[in-house]
């Protein structure tokens, strides 16, 4: 995690419009948002909700919404990397969660691109509820350009 370079101008793709422009979509229904991103990285939040409760009895969220925030975080950085908006597809997306997140707190979620292939690009991640030293997932994945080539 390289710097916040959150306030300077935006190369290529810019996340923070994306973000600002609420589409619809699972992503807007989860309450995803922005939070900050550099070249070739994203860092997005996922505020608490109750209805994102996997657990009544103990409030920890479900993790399916944590998977769609990383799932999106990766996303982005592929997005920032290439410099623009690309649809791909996710072709694997392995999450090995650490520990529940903290009932009440907002799950943060960080994700690069660090290689682009021909059709391929590979990116790592990490979720954690306010110390990036105490993850509570990291993820690993790959995801393919939609038309064959980017």
């Amino acid at each position: 995690m390289s710097g916040d370079d959150k306030d300077a101008p935006a190369k290529g793709f810019d996340p923070r419009l994306f973000f600002d422009a609420r589409f619809a979509g699972h992503g807007n229904e989860l309450g995803i948002g922005y939070r900050a991103h550099g070249d070739d990285w994203a860092e997005l939040v996922l505020p608490y909700a109750d209805a994102l409760i996997g657990d009544p009895a103990s409030g920890v969220l479900a993790s399916g919404p944590i998977l769609a925030l990383m799932d999106m975080a990766t996303s982005v950085g592929v997005w920032r990397k290439l410099g623009t908006f690309r649809p791909h597809a996710t072709l694997d997306l392995r999450i090995d969660y650490l520990r529940p997140a903290r009932p009440g707190e907002t799950v943060i979620g960080f994700g690069e691109c660090y290689r682009i292939t021909r059709s391929i690009a590979f990116v790592r991640g990490q979720a954690h509820d306010g110390d990036p030293s105490d993850p509570l997932a990291h993820v690993a994945g790959t995801f393919m350009a939609a038309e064959g080539y980017w």
